[in-house]
């Protein structure tokens, strides 16, 4: 994967970047920066790679820009592909079901694909090991001061407090408690979303039980909403407290399993394995930028799960963040990466967050005469075949992207 490292008088070596955070932004960017011979490492302040239940579906244009790191061909055989994804209504099993193939011509992967998050990183980690590129567990970041040459970061955790490491430049991918963004004192504004978000597994068959289940289901039910993501040998489930249900009673795995049970009842039970908990945000940065530190992902912005789009916009701009990076090293202007904020913060702000949004408000009502009604609009898009392609352009983040290009 990557290049050789660029020999001592090479305009490359003037540009080291620290990257904060070994979540899939984070690796990303790592691996795309040691790709170009750009000298890196990373700082992670937990003792290994996260293996918590988190994101699942990678989008159309991820997987495109993924394919130059080798590792899309690896997620697919670990992944379930998806060629379409629904809203439907339970328990009745009114639907509509969008098409992804219609993408085709537009994307190199005309589908989602369901695998673990976890799985990426992995695969980034064995590369940037056979790269050379340290990645250093238990290093807290604990503090950073900067001058116009660089950012010294300061190091705590398992390491000696106090050590200071010297970089040009500071790429926080440390998530929503991002210790970059704090220590660089970049605000993050937003607001907490009223519910709890219930994430389990269970590999009970419900395409088995439930007539044209798609792959990927966002699904309105009698007591609220829920969804339900396949992956290769499990469900993935996103579940709600009901009627008042405290949230630590409603992520205790009997709660869980009435909760499946309510979806198809079964006398022998609902297996159920992870169980995770955790409440939704609408965040976004004052800026991206502060100096020689950047933000990338959550560190920079939070939307609703509603859509999984959330990693997916993370990965997006690590890519558009270290393709300045890579101009910068080779003699490019440090105005790139107020571009490359301009670009990312302006599609985070007009597209994903307020896609995510209307995602989630359209899950989210109760009134069964809206639902029919939205179900309807929905029906009206993929019988149109113009209307039904750009809306998939929209959602699957591709317009986004292209969106970005031409902002300068």
């Amino acid at each position: 994967m990557a290049q050789a490292p660029p020999p001592p008088d090479d305009p490359r070596r003037r540009v080291n970047v620290i990257v904060v955070g070994a979540g899939p932004v984070g690796l990303v960017t790592a691996a795309r920066l040691a790709a170009a011979g750009v000298p890196v490492e990373v700082l992670e302040a937990a003792d290994q790679l996260g293996d918590e239940l988190r994101a699942s579906t990678f989008y159309p244009p991820t997987l495109d820009l993924l394919d130059p790191l080798g590792v899309t061909g690896e997620l697919l055989e670990r992944g379930l592909i998806c060629p379409s994804w629904q809203v439907r209504l339970h328990p009745t099993g009114e639907r509509v079901t969008f098409d992804l193939s219609v993408l085709a011509g537009e994307t190199g992967h005309p589908y989602r694909l369901q695998v673990p998050q976890r799985e990426l990183c992995r695969l980034l980690l064995d590369r940037l090991d056979q790269a050379g590129v340290p990645v250093r567990f238990g290093h807290r970041v604990t503090g950073l001061r900067q001058d116009p040459d660089g950012v010294d970061v300061e190091i705590g955790g398992l390491v000696e407090p106090g050590e200071w490491r010297r970089c040009a430049v500071l790429v926080g991918a440390d998530g929503a408690r991002s210790a970059v963004r704090e220590a660089a004192g970049i605000g993050f504004p937003g607001m907490t979303y009223p519910e709890t978000t219930i994430l389990a597994t269970t590999t009970f068959p419900f395409q088995q039980w439930l007539t044209g289940l798609s792959h990927v289901n966002y699904v309105w039910a009698p007591e609220g909403t829920l969804s339900l993501l396949r992956l290769p040998d499990l469900w993935q489930c996103s579940l709600y407290p009901v009627n008042g249900e405290p949230v630590g009673e409603a992520a205790t795995p009997e709660a869980v399993q009435r909760k499946l049970s309510a979806i198809v009842p079964d006398a022998g039970g609902h297996p159920v394995g992870e169980i995770r908990p955790y409440r939704v945000h609408q965040r976004l940065a004052d800026t991206f930028r502060a100096g020689r530190v950047v933000l990338a992902g959550d560190a920079a912005h939070l939307n609703s799960p509603s859509g999984g789009m959330g990693m997916n916009g993370g990965i997006h701009d690590a890519v558009a963040l270290t393709d300045a990076l890579v101009r910068i090293a080779g003699g490019g202007d440090w105005e790139l990466l107020d571009r490359y904020v301009r670009r990312r913060r302006t599609v985070v702000r007009d597209e994903i967050i307020q896609q995510a949004d209307r995602n989630r408000d359209r899950m989210w009502l109760r009134d069964p005469a809206l639902r029919h009604r939205e179900l309807a609009a929905l029906r009206r898009i993929t019988a149109d075949p113009v209307a039904h392609k750009r809306h998939l352009l929209r959602t699957s983040m591709i317009e986004g992207l292209r969106r970005a290009e031409t902002i300068t």
